[in-house]
């Protein structure tokens, strides 16, 4: 055996990636907008090859793209994109909570209560970055349970489409529709009900989605 030492912390091409792509989805850097490799490499304090790694990831991701020029800019948003993203986010997440539901147990059932609170009360608050985040952790209970990573890994890729749009339009989110939602789904869970449960996971997400494209899904 050769004497290689684990690896205690994600590679730095990682690191940059996911504090990138949080800044992208949250808006930090605006659909449109202009980046520099350089100017990232400087800031993080590293060469500018992690950087060009991470920005090739979100441009697979279809998060930034490269444009004539060697010009690199985050990406517009895109509705029918967006609509498209969200069809799949409800059935993936659908199927997570169809797997999950029969091996719930109370601890479950208090996480997604104490999210679902949590969620109230940023939506209350015009929290957008905590109220996306507690509705994450919300669905994470199911995707989690569920006990299948390919679930995760696929919803990887397109939840940022979802998730942009959604902070781009917080603000006309109608009130706590989502909460009531989910309470239903918890209600559901209590009594094993893997369908109900399957279905209302699956509509709120269509609903949100026609919500911010203004479409049927």
């Amino acid at each position: 055996m050769k004497n290689i030492k684990k690896i205690t912390r994600p590679p730095l091409r990682d690191e940059i990636y996911n504090q990138l792509k949080h800044a992208i989805i949250t808006l930090q850097f605006q659909p449109g907008e202009r980046i520099k490799d350089t100017d990232f490499a400087e800031q993080f304090g590293t060469s500018r090859t992690p950087v060009r790694e991470a920005l090739k990831r979100l441009e697979t991701e279809g998060l930034v793209e490269s444009l004539p020029g060697s010009l690199t800019r985050v990406t517009l948003l895109n509705e029918k994109e967006a609509k498209h993203a969200f069809t799949v986010v409800a059935a993936l997440h659908s199927l997570a909570t169809r797997l999950a539901v029969p091996l719930l147990d109370q601890s479950h059932i208090s996480l997604l209560e104490k999210y679902n609170e949590q969620l109230r009360s940023s939506l209350e608050e015009k929290d957008s970055i905590n109220a996306v985040l507690a509705d994450d952790c919300f669905h994470d209970v199911f995707i989690l349970a569920s006990q299948n990573t390919e679930i995760s890994l696929a919803l990887e890729r397109v939840i940022p489409k979802v998730r942009r749009l959604e902070f781009a339009k917080f603000k006309t989110l109608e009130g706590l529709s989502s909460v009531q939602q989910h309470k239903e789904i918890i209600e559901a869970c209590k009594h094993k009900d893997v369908e109900l449960a399957a279905s209302l996971v699956q509509e709120n997400w269509l609903s949100l989605g026609r919500l911010l494209t203004g479409e049927s899904l």
